[in-house]
């Protein structure tokens, strides 16, 4: 089973996926037939249930939940199975329709969205007092998603296959705005071997971003599950594919600076490895400082052209350059790097970068080659505050004012046991 009935199977149902042609029928709860091999305990009426979306409805909001109810008897089983009219998104139905039973069997609501542009079938079986069983059989088709109001995703870091640090958000580009947030946050599942709270927030209305209370713990591996086909993005905007990223933690590895010192100290699973030495920014006129706070390792380039037009000063006026460095690895966007700067004979002993720290070769070769996207750098001692939205500074909020930026404003464990809250529309 996938995603909400990891810690739930006892209470919830799952399907599986196949083609079936749209055929309407008259009766609210659909054909029924009543199977019994054994003669009844006692005399009992056969079981009914109500099953909507109604029985031949076409252009059903995906977003509208399925929901079984027993008037009278038991559920026993419900399968909802779509088949797409067209088979365009190879990720359309790429997770099982799963649904939530509730304590009395009396009740069962679908976890996810439905397939935009799907014929569906919904079959329940219903068991009464005596232990006869009744099927009931249920079909009706789903809205399709206009183009230009499909949400896709655009990108996402990390990627399947990764390793990374534990310091690594999750983060989700999608190429529309979104705007039911809440609708969208409860569509993406986060399911890791060793339990954690965690949120998403939003950066921008495209940016969704996945952050644990504490860092990750290592060596263990992570699976996000993004259940959006059928969620409702925005008035209108359906979501048409789902997607499953899967990837792992490596060790711990935690980089720490304190700038006046003017070395860089790296530990791995808690032990010192190495210290290096460092320049970083030399904090006057025309230099800016390093910024202090919690930074996560992103992108790396072998070679890199470092050009001061990309943070606004001109290379003709003072505190302008270009140079080109070896071994870049990036900590913000606002153009700081732990680089090779072997023009600098002040690493060591004097802070006199524009603001990346400057280290030698041999030690900037190592750490291009030996850290991971999500790795930690830590630094203080300096003025300037390093801000949550440049890079990936996500760590600089604390975890209430994290949580507190959630569009749902409940944590997200990472046990498998579901989402927060409904990924329905309102009302539905």
């Amino acid at each position: 089973m996938t995603g909400k009935t990891h810690q739930a199977a006892l209470r919830r149902l799952g399907i599986g996926l196949a083609a079936f042609a749209l055929a309407a029928t008259a009766c609210t709860s659909g054909g029924a037939e009543t199977q019994s091999t054994e003669e009844p305990v006692v005399d009992a009426d056969p079981a009914e249930l109500t099953i909507t979306p109604a029985d031949g409805g076409t252009d059903i909001a995906p977003n509208s939940p399925v929901r079984v109810t027993a008037e009278s008897g038991t559920i026993t089983d419900v399968r909802v199975e779509q088949a797409s009219a067209t088979e365009q998104e190879h990720n359309r139905g790429l997770f099982d329709m799963t649904g939530t039973l509730n304590a009395e069997g009396t009740e069962w609501v679908s976890d996810w969205n439905l397939d935009p542009g799907a014929d569906v079938v919904v079959t329940a079986t219903a068991e009464n007092e005596a232990g006869e069983t009744t099927e009931f059989v249920h079909e009706f088709s789903t809205l399709d998603a206009t183009p230009g109001r499909r949400l896709e995703l655009a990108s996402n870091f990390p990627t399947s296959g990764d390793t990374v640090g534990v310091g690594m958000p999750i983060v989700i580009n999608f190429d529309l705005p979104v705007t039911n947030k809440a609708q969208v946050e409860n569509s993406m599942e986060v399911i890791a071997d060793q339990e954690i709270s965690g949120a998403w927030n939003w950066v921008s209305d495209k940016m969704a971003v996945f952050r644990p209370e504490e860092y990750w713990e290592p060596y263990q591996s992570v699976t996000v599950d993004l259940h959006l086909a059928g969620v409702e993005a925005s008035e209108g905007v359906y979501g048409v594919s789902d997607h499953q990223i899967d990837f792992e933690i490596g060790r711990e590895l935690i980089a720490t600076m304190h700038v006046p010192d003017h070395e860089m100290v790296i530990t791995i699973d808690g032990e010192q490895d190495r210290v290096i030495p460092v320049s970083n920014g030399q904090a006057t006129r025309h230099f800016d400082t390093t910024s202090s706070g919690v930074h996560v390792l992103m992108e790396r380039y072998r070679h890199l052209t470092m050009d001061s037009t990309t943070v606004g000063i001109p290379a003709d006026e003072p505190g302008g350059y270009t140079v080109d460095v070896q071994y870049a690895v990036r900590t913000s966007n606002s153009g700081e790097f732990v680089h090779e700067a072997s023009y600098n004979p002040s690493i060591g002993s004097a802070n006199t970068s524009h603001g990346c720290t400057n280290v030698g070769l041999s030690d900037a070769q190592w750490f291009y080659e030996n850290t991971l996207m999500g790795d930690v750098l830590d630094t203080t001692g300096t003025s300037r505050e390093f801000q949550w939205n440049n890079g990936w500074g996500y760590w600089q909020m604390t975890w209430d004012e994290w949580l507190g930026n959630s569009a749902t404003g409940e944590p997200q464990n990472t046990d498998g046991s579901g989402t927060p809250g409904s990924v329905h529309g309102e009302g539905l």
